[in-house]
């Protein structure tokens, strides 16, 4: 399975590190491959790196004006010409999405999945890792969408919201028929 990774490219505290290692080592373990913004700093570092020590494959999709920071030695690596073109070759690589910590570009990436999902442009299933409830404000605000009708469909249709990277994984799994 690609794995989309959604995640910010911030150096973290452990709070954060550590779910997202634990999330990487299933994908690596499982023999799936990470697709992510290609970098080789901060948060994204770590994930790729738990990925790639535990066996995974590595498909990066970088952006020119961030090519200084991509990741060498990659399975496949991709130069996008701007945030635009990478958001939707990072999707179209995707065979399900993972949304970890992140600031405005993951927010902005979120939404838009979430917006293709609800419009019935993909059925790619998407999870929300609330890692220390780093996302309870949105989940909240998505329900309040829900409640007051701004939805046309059930929320739970649009994303699933895991509290630890095991059960993100075993959504993603279930999702997809794997065993």
């Amino acid at each position: 399975m690609n794995i989309c990774v959604f995640l910010s490219a911030a150096d973290l505290s452990e709070t954060y590190t550590r779910p997202a290692r634990e999330f990487a080592e299933l994908v690596g373990r499982g023999g799936h491959t990470l697709v992510w913004g290609g970098s080789d700093v901060g948060l994204m570092k770590v994930v790729a790196d738990g990925v790639h020590e535990a066996g995974g494959r590595l498909m990066g999709v970088s952006v020119d004006f961030l090519a200084a920071k991509a990741r060498r030695g990659v399975d496949d690596m991709v130069i996008a010409a701007d945030l635009a073109e990478r958001k939707k070759l990072l999707l179209e690589k995707a065979d399900a999405v993972v949304i970890m910590v992140g600031g405005t570009g993951t927010l902005d990436e979120a939404t838009e999945i979430l917006e293709l999902k609800k419009h019935g442009h993909t059925d790619k299933p998407v999870v929300l890792l609330n890692t220390a409830g780093f996302y309870d404000g949105l989940k909240e605000q998505f329900r309040r969408m829900e409640d007051e009708g701004f939805l046309p469909r059930p929320l739970t249709d649009l994303v699933f919201f895991a509290e630890e990277p095991v059960g993100a994984m075993a959504y993603l799994e279930e999702s997809l028929g794997m065993p």
